[in-house]
Formats: C-alpha cells, structure tokens, sequence
C-alpha cells in the first residue's frame, strides 16, 4: 500500500517555526506532510528528515523530489540521528517530532501494528530490526511481559493478559495480531470492554512501545535537542499519550527553571542557568474541525521550547 499519514496539527506547527529559519530537523518525517508544509512555506530553508522505517524514506523521497536541492534524508532512529547531527556540527532553527506510529504503519496489515488489521505479529518502524512484537508474547517471561503491558500500556489487566499470554503460546506460539487480540479479549472482564476505545489498545501500545524502545529512544531525543538547537531555535513536540508527554513537559520546565535550591532561601546558589522559555504555556491541542476531520489527532498534544 502507498505511505499514509495525515499530519496533525500543521498550521500550528507552521506557526511555531521562526520566519528566518534555515537549518530544520524533522525526526519523525512519516509521508512528509509536515516537511512538504515546512519547505513550501521556508523557501531558503534546508531540511534533515529523520525515520527509522524505510517506507517512510521511500515515500517522503519521492513526494519532496522538488526540493531534494534543500533536503537530506536519513533512515535513522532518534538517537543515532541526533548523535550524528551533533557530531557533524549541525545547529537547527527548528526541531519537530510527532511522535507515535504513523496512520501508515496502523493501517498496514503487514507490519502487524494494530488489532484492527490481521497480520503477522511484527511493529517494528525499522523493518531490519530482528527483535518483534512475536518475540516478546513468545519468548519473555509472565513477570517480563506484565511488566511490559503494566508500564508502556497502564493495563490495570496486564497480569491476567500475561498470564493468558503464556498459557496460551504453550499451546500454540503467537505468529498474527488476531490471535494476541483474542487472547486479551479473553483475559478481560466483559464490563470493561464496551468503550470508547478497544480493550485491547494498551496492550498492543505497550508491546509496540518496548519493541522500538519508543520511551528510551525518546529520552535521548530530548537529551540532545537542546545541544542541536541555535540560539533561538526552538523545539516543538507532538505526543499522543501520558507516556511521551510526561517526560517532554518536564524537561522543558527544567530548561526554562533548573534552579534547586530550596524555595526558603532568597538567593540561588545551585548557579543553575535557564536554557531557555516554554513558548507554550499549555499544551496545545487540535480544533474540534481537525479532530472531526482527522480523529487521531484528538489526543495530540503539542509543546514548544525556545532556547536563549
């Protein structure tokens, strides 16, 4: 199938951008809706578009072949892209990531990223990887994969899951998203599945989290934003769940107010320097008109930082 994927929150993003920006760094270029946005609108800008999955790359090269002048792509992860471009010296105006899988990856049946499509038991965003979603439900222990559903997933059932998990693989070891899908529907009660969402999302959000060490990954990505970033270039980040927007609000709070010492004495000693101001004093969130166009996007959030 072609690459798909409706950006969320592009005008917002757009805005965000300062209007003399020349170095751009879009880690998370999915079908380069937002870089193809980006180039339009910064005619003098030069861009670095980050993915690790190679459909991504394939797709975004030929969908910005107008602007290959002003562009470089790298099928990379947040940490080997951003450790690269720190070692090159590469200093952006602008840093974007919209983080989460794409609607591409979710609506592929052979890449195994949702229950709503049957397919081989995969999620990884870089196909090479040799470590799946299989290998996990196959091969880790009860305690491991509660663990895993309890953490990435905040599964209130993720021990009955796992539980179900290893009872059911010693029967038959897991090869498609049907039969996982099954198996939790089976491991929860009745009454906690009629909702809004599908009882088996958190499960397959954790499994596709730990899989591509989304949370790890973006640890790093944060680390070493602010070492890539000119003075005045600013930060802007899309999350979709608790897990990613947690760690993003916190350190940039921390950039903007470092200082730790205790709030009852009247002068800072900890010498602690402020790297910069929250742009965003809230997160920002989609309209009701692009949530009822593009569903995903109801639980988008976005933040923006700017260093000094």
């Amino acid at each position: 199938m072609s690459f798909q994927h409706t950006p969320v929150l592009l005008d917002e993003i757009i805005s965000f951008i300062p209007e003399s920006a020349e170095i751009i760094i879009d880690f998370t270029l999915g079908g380069a809706n937002h870089s193809q946005a980006i180039l339009e609108k910064f005619g003098n800008a030069y861009l670095y578009g980050i993915d690790r999955d190679q459909d991504a790359i394939e797709a975004s090269r030929t969908r910005l072949a107008a602007y290959k002048d002003r562009l470089e792509l790298r099928q990379e992860s947040f940490s080997q892209a951003s450790n690269t471009l720190i070692a090159q010296g590469i200093k952006a105006d602008f840093i974007l990531a919209d983080l989460g899988a794409s609607s591409h990856q979710l609506l592929s049946e052979k890449r195994g990223f949702s229950f709503r499509q049957n397919g081989p038991l995969d999620m990884r965003m870089n196909s090479d990887d040799p470590f799946s979603a299989a290998d996990i439900v196959n091969t880790f222990s009860e305690q491991e994969i509660n663990g895993i559903i309890r953490t990435f997933g905040e599964e209130q059932f993720s021990q009955r899951i796992a539980r179900n998990i290893i009872t059911s693989r010693d029967k038959k070891p897991f090869t498609t998203t049907k039969e996982l899908s099954d198996c939790i529907l089976q491991s929860i009660p009745k009454k906690f599945q009629f909702k809004k969402t599908h009882a088996a999302t958190k499960t397959f959000q954790a499994l596709r989290i730990k899989v591509n060490e989304e949370i790890a990954e973006l640890g790093i990505l944060i680390k070493n934003s602010i070492d890539l970033l000119k003075p005045k270039g600013r930060i802007a980040i899309i999350t979709f769940h608790s897990l990613e927007d947690r760690p993003v609000k916190q350190a940039f709070k921390r950039w903007q107010d470092p200082c730790t010492c205790p709030k009852n004495i009247p002068l800072c000693i900890c010498n602690l320097k402020s790297q910069g101001r929250l742009i965003t004093r809230k997160a920002v969130k989609a309209t009701d008109r692009e949530i009822e166009i593009n569903n995903r996007s109801r639980s988008a959030r976005l933040r923006v930082f700017e260093k000094s």
